[in-house]
């Protein structure tokens, strides 16, 4: 494999009523081509907004991140699932799903029959013909999913896409977005706040520091593919789980006591 992805030294600092915040400190990431990587850390540790630098949404005060790019120009370099349901309220549902093809000059006929292939993989094709309105919040974030990957880009970056799903529908999207990576091989930067879903997914796990995030440990996932909800009951599962909860446990208490601080001195 060769690198997809690399991120060198990235400092992020934003200013606040507070002061200047750094938000991100000399983070390091590198990720292969085809690789899923789960980043994991407490909040506001700067998971997203790493994230949105990967995207390119925002710029870094310091450092460098480089995708680079493949051989297929046609196709675009990353596309972004947010925990926010970023879709269109004025488009149907079929239409939100197809809307980059559209952008990319897909005739309708071919641009729908994509769009109607990811929607039955979500189990949203009955739905081809909503608006947002009409849909639940965990239907929202269905759509939101269908539609980066229908555009086919060469990355996906995903901030904690599946987090407003309720849980049995969170444990089904678990298993289809293991069942989409098996199939496409897309590299894949997820964001995540629980430990298992990021061993059950990823091939490695990254854990972030407290505010400001840096680097704080990774872990190979080493349990076998292809995986399914059943892995989750196995010894290794379990042991590696606690093994990286060991690691994150100070850094959870350590923002957990920033925050009583704050608290206490407003």
């Amino acid at each position: 494999m060769s690198a997809k992805i690399i991120a060198n030294n990235v400092t992020n600092i934003f200013p606040s009523a507070n002061g200047q915040i750094t938000a991100l400190k000399n983070f390091n990431a590198e990720v292969q081509e085809g690789e899923f990587v789960c980043i994991v850390g407490p909040s506001g540790c700067g998971k997203s907004t790493f994230l949105r630098i990967l995207a390119g949404l925002q710029e870094p005060t310091s450092g460098e991140v480089k995708i680079i790019p493949g051989q297929d120009t046609s196709k675009p370099l990353n596309n972004v699932v947010f925990q926010e349901y970023a879709i269109f309220p004025w488009k149907n549902v079929i239409d939100n799903v197809a809307f980059g093809l559209e952008m990319r000059g897909y005739s309708k006929t071919v641009r729908h029959e994509i769009a109607l292939d990811w929607l039955d993989r979500v189990g949203l094709r009955k739905f081809a013909h909503n608006y947002p309105h009409q849909l639940s919040g965990g239907m929202k974030q269905r759509v939101s999913i269908a539609r980066a990957l229908a555009n086919d880009p060469e990355v996906l970056l995903m901030d904690e896409p599946l987090g407003a799903l309720d849980a049995q529908t969170r444990t089904v999207m678990q298993d289809e977005l293991l069942h989409i990576w098996e199939t496409y091989r897309k590299t894949v930067v997820y964001i995540t706040h629980s430990i298992e879903e990021a061993v059950l997914l990823g091939d490695r796990v990254m854990l972030m520091t407290a505010h400001p995030g840096t680097n704080k440990a990774t872990f190979d996932v080493a349990i076998p593919r292809p995986r399914d909800i059943k892995t989750t009951s196995t010894p290794q599962f379990a042991e590696l789980s606690y093994t990286i909860w060991e690691a994150l446990r100070d850094e959870v208490l350590r923002t957990m006591e920033e925050q009583r601080c704050v608290k206490t001195t407003n």
